[in-house]
């Protein structure tokens, strides 16, 4: 293999590629990645496993092709060194040099031939759905995902899609949040994706992609990118059933008062009392210490009688940070039960701390 490329491509493309890297265990093929010169582009790839990242590029001088791997870490900290402009790399002996004017590098290489093979998408049943749709879907979700429960199915979220519409729904026992798409399908399903494949789906992708799935992988794939994950096996619960049928009382809130308010509380205490009085709404840290922040918020509430939620306060910034609107709903029925915070085709249910 020999190429000449710009600094800038394969730099953007190493970049790309570290989140899919093994980084602990150099001896381990993942913490290479694998660089292909043929057809009149560049493939590079990069796993761990669990989930990998296909990129092409075709801004290249191709001298040779040919494959070959070498660790994608060092050879990113050797590109972001050198200058810009055009780089060299040329394998030889099993060795990956990497030149440009007076600088010269070189890389061990392991055989390409043991590199993890990638699922492929051709022949595999296809998810249609507006690629903007998706990523605003999954941000939503993502702060309610889990991390590290041993009940696998909590630590993704879900995508569950039924003929005349997609909903996306996480939680971590605490809280529960569900986003609704209209969208025609022509078929049922229900998959659950890893939150590391969530997290490394919206840096990658906003342009238009096609979604495959079989029973253990997605696959996504767009003009530069084909990125796959392994699924969670397991059965995520029945949230249709958590999200209240009926409230026995809804306010419509400005957003930009709550966080302001919200705030003052965190810098005492992540849980927070607030308060539903006639006309405004009073917020009060709660902590073992003797130190107290306390802030009250000028709102026609139609309360008769004081009205009372505990709550840790990141619950509600995570849905508040993830609205777009000025406004949101919230949907109470007893102090002790849970409530719901709502925008548009989006809600959130949270536990109340009992106090």
């Amino acid at each position: 293999m020999k190429i000449t490329i710009q600094k800038s491509v394969i730099e953007n493309i190493l970049i790309h590629a570290q989140p899919f890297l093994e980084k602990k265990d150099t001896s381990q093929i993942t913490s290479h990645i694998l660089i292909d010169v043929s057809d009149s582009k560049l493939t590079v790839k990069a796993t761990d496993y669990e989930i990998g990242l296909q990129i092409y590029t075709d801004n290249i001088n191709i001298i040779e092709a040919g494959t070959v791997t070498a660790n994608g870490k060092k050879l990113l900290d050797i590109i972001r060194i050198l200058k810009d402009g055009n780089i060299n790399l040329e394998t030889k002996n099993d060795t990956l040099y990497i030149s440009q004017s007076n600088s010269n590098f070189k890389l061990p290489t392991f055989s390409y031939k043991e590199f993890p093979i990638f699922p492929t998408y051709e022949g595999k049943p296809q998810i249609s759905i507006n690629s903007h749709l998706l990523i605003e879907s999954l941000k939503k979700v993502t702060p309610s995902i889990d991390s590290n429960n041993p009940k696998f199915e909590l630590n993704g979220a879900l995508i569950d899609i039924k003929s005349s519409g997609i909903n996306f729904a996480s939680t971590d026992t605490r809280r529960l949040a569900v986003v609704n798409i209209e969208n025609q399908n022509n078929s049922e399903l229900s998959i659950i994706i890893p939150k590391k494949a969530i997290i490394e789906i919206q840096k990658l992708f906003f342009d238009n992609i096609e979604l495959y799935y079989d029973e253990t992988s997605l696959i996504i794939h767009s003009n530069q990118y084909t990125f796959f994950t392994k699924l969670i096996n397991g059965k995520f619960p029945e949230y249709s059933r958590i999200i209240p049928k009926e409230v026995s009382k809804t306010l419509t809130l400005p957003k930009a008062e709550m966080i302001e308010s919200l705030k003052q509380i965190t810098t005492i205490s992540t849980d927070v009392k607030i308060t539903f009085l006639n006309n405004s709404i009073v917020f009060e840290s709660l902590s073992d210490d003797n130190i107290e922040a306390k802030t009250e918020m000028n709102y026609e509430t139609g309360f008769s009688s004081p009205f009372v939620i505990a709550i840790n306060t990141r619950y509600l910034l995570d849905f508040l940070n993830s609205i777009n609107n000025s406004e949101f709903s919230i949907g109470l029925n007893e102090s002790n039960l849970p409530f719901v915070l709502s925008e548009n085709n989006f809600k959130t249910v949270v536990m109340p701390i009992v106090i």
